[in-house]
């Protein structure tokens, strides 16, 4: 095994208002979806968080999925977890697509619990930091420029 799971993030935008009203509604839609998709559901609950925001969280053997439904923005935030290193993700996030019908997407996968051949966790961190000198080198090139093209 050289990973646990695969984690699918979702951005969906200017979804179709339509769809974004009732929570029930994307509820039953989920739960239909998850048993198309082969995954049987052990709870599957719908959260009313405010006015203009609510949630959808299935829990599953396999993983779990949630949905976070901005009704006023038309964005849906979702995340799917699968608990399998070979797990396919997008037939959930394709049905998903379809059924909010958003004008622009955008999806990050992350392996989680990746486990390969190298077992010490390294964490990849780049920070770049600018020395003031190199700063203030680049400010005076800068007025150098700008001061040639006034004299020509």
């Amino acid at each position: 095994m050289k990973m646990l799971a695969r984690h699918l993030t979702v951005d969906l935008y200017n979804c179709k208002a339509e769809r974004l009203r009732e929570p029930e509604a994307v509820r039953d839609t989920l739960l239909t979806m998850l048993r198309e998709t082969g995954y049987r559901p052990l709870d599957v609950t719908a959260t009313t968080v405010s006015e203009e925001h609510f949630t959808v969280l299935s829990v599953f053997n396999e993983g779990h999925i949630a949905l976070h439904v901005y009704t006023g923005l038309r964005y849906v935030a979702i995340d799917i977890f699968l608990c399998r290193e070979n797990a396919e993700p997008e037939p959930l996030f394709k049905s998903l697509r379809n059924f909010f019908k958003p004008d622009k997407i955008k999806t990050t996968l992350l392996k989680r619990g990746d486990f390969g051949k190298d077992r010490e966790i390294k964490p990849k961190t780049k920070t770049r930091v600018a020395p003031l000198r190199r700063i203030h080198n680049t400010g005076a090139k800068v007025i150098r420029i700008l001061a040639r093209r006034k004299t020509t």
